[in-house]
C-alpha cells in the first residue's frame, strides 16, 4: 500500500516544506489541488459537502496545478505528485498533455494525472467551453493525452477535437497514470475503460464499499479484472495499522490522508510546524508499521 498526503487551501509558502517533510516521513505521494476561479454568484452545488455549499473556497489560494507540481518536484526526489483532480474538459487536451509530459519528464516520472469533469458551469463559461456533453469531451481529452504522451506521431479526429499528426518532445520515459475522480457510474466506468485507476472523493464506509463493488463489477465485465489498477481512497481506516490492512484486503492500492478539515470558511490558521508534526506522527505510527 502507498500513502499520499493531502493538503489544500493553505498558505502556498507551506507546500514546499510540507512536500519535503512528507518525503522524509515515508509518504509515497502528495496531492495537488486544482481550481481556476471563484464566481461571485452561482447556483451550483459542491458534490462532497453535505449541503452542497462551496463558500469555503472563496479567497482560498490555489497555485496553478502543473506549476505547483513542477515547483514541488524541484525540491524533492522520490515523492509522486497527483492532481486531485485536474478539471480536464475545460482545458485544451493537447496543452494538458504538454504540461503533464513536461512535469513528468522534469521530475523523473513522478506525476500521476488525476482528472475529472468539473461540476460547475462557471469553469466552462470562463474558459469558453460548452458545459453540455462534458463527459464525452472528457473521454476525447483522455484519449488525446494518452496518444501524445508516447512521444510518437499521433493524430485524433473526434466530435470535439481535430488534431493533425503531431508529436511532442520530450516525452516521459514511463506512462503517466490517468486516474479518474468521481462517484457517478459513468466516472467509474471511465476509470476502468480509459484510465489506470480511480480516485475516491470521500464519504461514509458503506458508500465506499458500494463504489468498490461497482468498480470490481465493471472491471470483470470489461475483461480487466486482472489488469493493474490504482484505487486511491479517503477513509478513516487509513489512520490505523489494522485499518490499512483492512483497506489493502479490499484491493486499495493508495490511501489519501490529511490532518485537518479543509471545508471551512476563512484562512487556515494551523502553523506549519504543527502540520509537519502531524506528518511525522503518521509516518512513525502508521506508515513505518504497515511497511515493516
Amino acid at each position: 500500500m502507498r500513502f499520499t498526503f493531502a493538503e489544500a487551501m493553505t498558505d502556498p509558502a507551506y507546500y514546499a516544506p510540507l512536500a519535503q517533510a512528507a518525503e522524509a516521513a515515508g509518504y509515497d505521494g502528495m496531492t495537488i489541488p486544482d481550481s481556476i476561479a471563484y464566481p461571485e454568484q452561482s447556483d451550483a452545488k459542491y458534490p462532497y459537502t453535505p449541503d452542497g455549499d462551496r463558500g469555503f473556497l472563496e479567497d482560498k489560494a490555489f497555485i496553478e496545478t502543473f506549476i505547483q507540481a513542477a515547483a514541488l518536484g524541484a525540491v524533492t526526489s522520490t515523492i509522486r505528485f497527483t492532481p486531485f483532480v485536474v478539471k480536464l474538459p475545460i482545458r485544451p487536451p493537447a496543452l494538458v498533455a504538454k504540461q503533464a509530459m513536461s512535469v513528468a519528464y522534469l521530475t523523473n516520472n513522478r506525476l500521476a494525472l488525476g482528472v475529472g469533469t468539473s461540476p460547475w458551469p462557471e469553469d466552462y463559461d470562463i474558459l469558453g467551453v460548452d458545459f453540455a456533453r462534458r463527459g464525452k469531451r472528457m473521454d476525447e481529452c483522455m484519449d488525446i493525452i494518452r496518444g501524445l504522451e508516447t512521444g510518437e506521431y499521433f493524430e485524433f479526429h473526434g466530435e470535439f477535437y481535430d488534431i493533425p499528426k503531431i508529436k511532442m518532445s520530450p516525452a516521459p520515459t514511463e506512462h503517466i497514470p490517468l486516474l479518474v475522480g468521481g462517484h457517478a457510474d459513468l466516472a467509474l466506468k471511465r476509470a476502468v475503460i480509459r484510465g489506470d485507476g480511480w480516485m475516491h472523493g470521500g464519504g461514509p464506509p458503506e458508500e465506499l464499499d458500494a463504489l468498490l463493488d461497482k468498480i470490481a463489477a465493471i472491471r470483470e465485465a470489461e475483461g480487466k479484472a486482472d489488469d493493474p489498477f490504482e484505487i486511491h481512497v479517503i477513509s478513516m481506516d487509513a489512520y490505523t495499522v489494522d485499518g490499512c490492512k483492512r483497506l489493502a484486503d479490499k484491493g486499495i492500492t493508495d490511501v489519501i490522508v490529511g490532518f485537518r478539515m479543509p471545508y471551512v470558511r476563512g484562512n487556515d490558521e494551523e502553523p506549519l510546524q504543527k502540520k509537519i508534526d502531524h506528518l511525522n506522527w503518521y509516518g512513525e505510527n502508521v506508515i513505518a508499521k504497515v511497511n515493516s
